[in-house]
């Protein structure tokens, strides 16, 4: 019994760390927009590659990550929401380490769809 415990509270602790967003400044937003270049709708989180005009009228190449397809699924999206070429909103939080990634609170699609990028707590 006590190795099924210590089992299960490692098991918890492990699942915790994956899904934690503490690489992620969810306190201040950012907003990107820019071209889909790659969408990759697989596990554990879906991807999307986006290539972002920045200073100087370089091109940033951005990583968006949202939820997991079935939750995505839930909330409205599927595999062909997001195309290469399409122009999206991107609000969320930036990586702490300024890296060009964002945990996406909420998409914009080109059309003014918005779909959100992770679950929402129910309050």
């Amino acid at each position: 019994m006590a190795r099924l415990a210590l089992a299960s509270l490692l098991f918890g602790v492990a699942a915790f760390a994956h899904h934690s967003t503490a690489i992620y400044d969810l306190v201040h937003g950012t907003i990107i927009t820019g071209i889909v270049t790659r969408f990759d709708w697989e596990n554990p989180h879906v991807h999307i590659a986006l290539e972002v005009t920045g200073e100087n009228n370089e091109p940033e190449h951005w990583t968006v990550e949202v939820e997991s397809p079935s939750t995505l699924s839930r909330l409205g999206w599927n595999k062909q929401v997001v195309k290469p070429g399409d122009r999206i909103t991107v609000t969320g939080g930036r990586a702490k380490d300024n890296s060009f990634r964002i945990r996406a609170l909420w998409v914009e699609l080109s059309g003014g769809r918005k779909l959100p990028g992770q679950a929402l707590p129910q309050y």
